[in-house]
Parts: C-alpha cells; structure tokens; sequence
C-alpha cells in the first residue's frame, strides 16, 4: 500500500480505484477518440455543460470537435433494445473552466447505465455514487432528489411556465422566501405556497423526510414518486449506505436534461459538488430511444483541490553527496534506504523545491528535517 500511494497522487488513485469499483459491478470500460464530429453537438447543446465547443476541420473537410463530453457518444453509440448496458468511463474532455471562463482539459471518471433499466439498476447505480465519494474521502454526503415530486408539486397547483421557471430556479438556490413569493405571484394562498415551499425546508434523514412527504396532499405525480423513492432508500439501507444519504428536493440540476432520480455528492474540504448525475430519460428520447438511462460524472478536477496539499513531502529522505564521493557508496546508501521502504534522492546539491523528511549528507552530518 505504501508504493501504491507512493506512485500515485491523490487524482491517481482515485481514478484506479474507481475503475476497481466499477468493473466489480459488471461495468466495462468505453473508450473513445478525442475528436467527434462537431454535429453531434451542435445538436444536442442542451445537454451540455456549456455550449462553447473547440472546433476543427478535418482533412476531408468534416468540422470536428475536441470532445466536450462523454454522455452523448456512448448513447450515440449504444444498441436500442439491446438489454441492459453498463459502461464506466475515464477520459479527458476538454470545456470552458467555471473559474477562468477559458478553455481547460479536464480528466473525468464516470458510469452510464442504460437501457431496459429498473430499480434495481437506479439503486444500484446511486449506490456507487456514494462508494465513489467513499474512496475518495470518509467525511462524505449523497444529497439525493426525486424531479418527480418537484414537478408534480408544482403541476398540481397549476403554476404557469414562467412561475415554474421562477420556482425551480429558487429550489436551486434553497431559497425558501423566494419559492414562497414566487408561488403567491402565482395565486396560490398561504398554506399553498407553504407547502411548495416544503421542497426546500424539509430535507434530511431519508426516514423523516419520506415520512413527511407521504402525509402530504401533493397529487398522484409526486405521491408516486414519493413511493418509489421509499423503495429505492430501502433498497439502499438494505446496503448500509442510507445514513451517508440525505434527500434534499432543491437538488433539482438541469430540469431540461434530467428526470427521475437526481443526486449530487459532496466531500469535507471542497465546497462545490465532486459528483453529480442522475436519470436522463429525456436525452434517450432526443436519440429516438425508448430505453432509460442513468449514470453520474466524478469531476477530477474538483479533486485536486482535496490532494493539493496531501503530500508534504516529494521523498522521505534526501542524500546530499561532495564532488568527490565515491560513487560506490553513494548507491549503497541509496539501496539501503529505498530497501528499507523510504524513497530517496540523491544528488551534489539538493535543489530548493525538493521537500524531504530527513537529509543525509554523507561523509558529514546526518541532519533530522521531520
């Protein structure tokens, strides 16, 4: 374990470990090519991150593009009715970055489940959202949604497009005055809106928030999803991860690309979400699929941040040798540290950037850095 974490950084193991996982389950690995055609996305730029493409013209003259995403190759790719599909993935894609607004290259992980999918496979795909964020730290949280019960609530109180749009948009930013004004801008009265605005006040333990949902008159739509989602969190107890889940409905993501289950995963130490995905039924149907689809995207980069500062040292010892040292010596001190499980450089002058545990200058002092 130790020459393991020694070869990788913090990003490194996660992706072998995560490739580990998802291979245990029956997913296998989709590769694809860098490029693909640039008209896959130009017609599918509702499904994407951001819109903003790298471009290129291929040597036939066919307009090319850096791939911006994953998703929407292996879906192209993929055979309707062919059963149950399960792929896990581990490619570069390259996007505009949230913090520089300029293009960057991102290394991203991620499984796709699609198909004739149940809720075995819905259960089963959360549950290894939430072993992902396992390997990456302990200190981790599942928020989980149901768009279902979000749009059920707000279908049955007949709230117009745009009172939809207002709404959601409030739902994403938790906040509850904000869905409570929205909704009386719609005409509801006060216990009306008080109970939309339970969508944001009412999050948590599974159980309790379950519970509470199901005394509520909230129309077939969001009742029934309500069950489901009571099904799929005894299935997930049943696993011994329903205490690292909490369902929160303001989880509501992109609305336009997503249905069904939606969840975002969070880890102790980054602020941002490090996982996020769900049901995307509606992009199936854009590919004129009658098949489901489920899968979530680990975002590497957000990582980094975790591990930037997770290796103080670049070796543990430091072995400073004069111009004039014998050079058999020095490579038998050197055996004898890496022999003793420590790695080690070796040179004239240690450069400034080297951070090192111990240093040993040999024929001098043997000077204790820890």
């Amino acid at each position: 374990m130790k020459e393991f974490n020694r070869v990788f950084n913090g990003t490194d193991r996660a992706v072998y470990q995560l490739r580990a996982l998802y291979g245990d389950y029956g997913f296998k690995q989709y590769r694809m090519s860098k490029f693909e055609k640039y008209d896959l996305y130009a017609k599918n730029k509702d499904f994407l991150v951001s819109d903003n493409v790298i471009t290129f013209t291929d040597t036939d003259g066919v307009l090319m593009a850096l791939k911006p995403d994953v998703t929407l190759s292996i879906i192209k790719n993929g055979k309707d009715g062919a059963g149950v599909e399960k792929v896990y993935y581990n490619e570069n894609v390259y996007r505009v970055s949230k913090g520089t607004r300029s293009f960057k290259e991102f290394m991203q992980v991620g499984l796709e489940c699609f198909g004739d999918i149940d809720e075995y496979e819905i259960s089963e795909v959360v549950f290894l959202a939430v072993k992902s964020l396992e390997t990456v730290s302990k200190d981790y949280i599942l928020d989980l949604s149901h768009l279902a019960v979000v749009k059920g609530v707000m279908e049955n109180f007949n709230l117009s497009t745009d009172g939809v749009k207002k709404v959601t948009a409030y739902l994403a930013e938790k906040n509850a005055q904000g869905v409570f004004s929205a909704c009386k801008e719609e005409g509801l009265s006060d216990n009306d809106a008080e109970l939309v605005k339970k969508l944001v006040t009412v999050y948590g333990a599974p159980d309790k928030v379950i519970n509470e949902f199901k005394a509520l008159d909230l129309g077939k739509c969001a009742n029934n999803a309500i069950i489901q989602l009571e099904r799929i969190m005894v299935a997930l107890s049943a696993l011994g991860v329903s205490d690292k889940i909490r369902i929160d409905f303001s989880v509501v993501n992109d609305m336009n690309y997503y249905n069904g289950i939606v969840f975002n995963g969070f880890v102790s130490g980054i602020p941002t979400s490090i996982i996020s995905g769900g049901q995307y039924d509606n992009l199936m149907a854009k590919f004129g699929r009658k098949d489901r689809a489920i899968g979530f995207a680990v975002y590497l980069d957000e990582l980094e941040k975790l591990s930037s500062g997770a290796n103080e040292f670049d070796v543990d010892v430091a072995v400073e040798y004069g111009s004039l040292s014998d050079v058999a010596l020095i490579n038998r001190k050197v055996k004898e540290i890496t022999d003793g499980g420590e790695s080690v450089f070796a040179s004239k002058k240690i450069p400034e950037k080297i951070k090192y545990k111990r240093l040993i200058v040999l024929g001098g002092k043997d000077n204790e850095n820890a």
